[in-house]
């Protein structure tokens, strides 16, 4: 069991996932007689037996969890908030965006996966590849369900004997959120800096369309913010975190540069295929590596560096070429 003691007195618990990454660390706290809990997981069966083990080790009533924090709707963070929801009466709170994305994309009656589909394609992804990525969303909702009811976030929660402040980061999810203990200058930082992983910054069908420039003004929103230590919800936890922002700049600055060079009247399919030439890539990963690349070639496209433009469906890139001056 992936289960450490932080400081300012809380629990890091390493929750199994079903990804490369292998475990999402959720964050136990103590409130006063009871228990606040930052994130839940993917819901399948490793992880609730998990979150059982963690209880008995603990000697926890569930009950005692009183809140849930969920920092932002993807499901490795959000899909067992329903189900910590029905085993122990707590009230769940996530960003009024996210809340708008998360019933979007897992709410009944959903149409993400389609749109998601119609939106690859016109990139130039082949209808096969498309229709799997399409089935794999699907099916991948009964990794969330049952769904929680969810509250907005309130203004400074209070944890373990103090209140932290909630900074707003997007780029990775539009209503993505990091809680930051002033005094002793702790982090909680999700999703948004990792190490050495970096996070996905993507393009999705009724999120915002230019997330990497939410990102990168996320990034050096938080190299202003004093952090001795930022528990993340995946790989280390990091102790340098405007070094870790910087780098995380430059690497975005690197692939701009790429993705640049390798538009020339190509759709996003092809020019994704020529970055990750290197690997194999499943639908799940496919779906992340297109939405990945069309959020840089967004960048790049409002940054008056490439231009766009559609031969019948599909859309393809080209550099700006300058105007020549009149001699």
């Amino acid at each position: 069991m992936e289960f450490h003691k932080i400081e300012g007195g809380g629990y890091r618990v390493g929750i199994p996932v079903p990804f490369p990454m292998k475990y999402v660390y959720c964050y136990l706290f103590p409130k006063e007689d009871h228990y606040i809990l930052i994130d839940a997981g993917f819901n399948y069966p490793k992880a609730r037996d998990t979150w059982e083990e963690v209880f008995q080790y603990l000697s926890i009533d569930p009950k005692l969890i009183q809140e849930i924090y969920i920092t932002h709707f993807h499901p490795d963070h959000s899909g067992l908030a329903g189900w910590m929801q029905e085993k122990t009466g707590a009230r769940v709170y996530m960003h009024d965006l996210d809340c708008q994305m998360f019933q979007r994309v897992w709410g009944k009656g959903s149409q993400q996966a389609i749109s998601v589909q119609s939106m690859i394609e016109s990139h130039g992804v082949p209808l096969m590849l498309s229709k799997e990525i399409e089935e794999h969303m699907e099916k991948m909702k009964t990794n969330v369900l049952p769904l929680p009811e969810i509250e907005p976030l309130p203004q400074n929660p209070y944890f373990a004997g103090r209140e932290w402040d909630i900074i707003h980061t997007p780029g990775h999810s539009d209503g993505l959120v990091c809680f930051y203990d002033s005094v002793e200058e702790i982090l909680l930082s999700s999703d948004f800096i990792l190490d050495p992983i970096t996070p996905n910054i993507s393009v999705w069908p009724g999120a915002r369309q230019h997330p990497l420039h939410d990102y990168i003004a996320s990034l050096k929103k938080i190299m202003e913010v004093p952090v001795k230590v930022a528990y993340t919800a995946h790989g280390e936890v990091l102790y340098h975190v405007k070094e870790r922002a910087e780098a995380l700049i430059y690497h975005h600055e690197k692939r701009l540069e790429k993705i640049k060079e390798l538009a020339a009247n190509k759709t996003a399919y092809e020019i994704a295929s020529d970055l990750f030439q290197h690997r194999e890539l499943n639908p799940h990963q496919w779906r992340f590596a297109m939405a990945e690349t069309i959020a840089h070639l967004n960048h790049l496209e409002k940054e008056r560096k490439l231009e766009k433009h559609n031969i019948g469906k599909l859309i393809f890139y080209n550099q700006i070429q300058p105007s020549s001056s009149m001699i």
